[in-house]
């Protein structure tokens, strides 16, 4: 999960991440793992979310408008669940800020 672009912003940003390549799935696909990119607000309510789909491994980008929220402190988060059942997911979270 990559640093969002530009931070501060207003009204819209974008937001980088990357599925790596896991063991037990192949570059040929399968049905790939299933990625969550939300966004939440400085109280950790989520207030949308951007992804909620099964990825592929790769480079992803997201786009939020948020000119319906106010000024503020926001937090993106990236789950990604395990492809198989001995697999390991993971989630990172990061700050930005909007500022109008």
């Amino acid at each position: 999960l990559f640093q969002n672009y530009p931070n501060p912003f207003n009204p819209a940003t974008k937001i980088e991440f990357s599925i790596p390549l896991s063991r037990g799935m192949g570059a040929e696909g399968g049905r790939g793992v299933l990625t969550q990119l939300s966004i939440y607000d400085a109280l950790g309510k989520e207030i949308t979310v951007l992804i909620n789909q099964q990825l592929q491994p790769g480079t992803y980008e997201a786009d939020w408008d948020a000119s319906a929220y106010p000024s503020g402190v926001y937090y993106y988060k990236l789950e990604v669940s395990p492809s198989t059942s001995s697999g390991r997911g993971f989630t990172e979270t990061k700050k930005m800020v909007l500022i109008k």
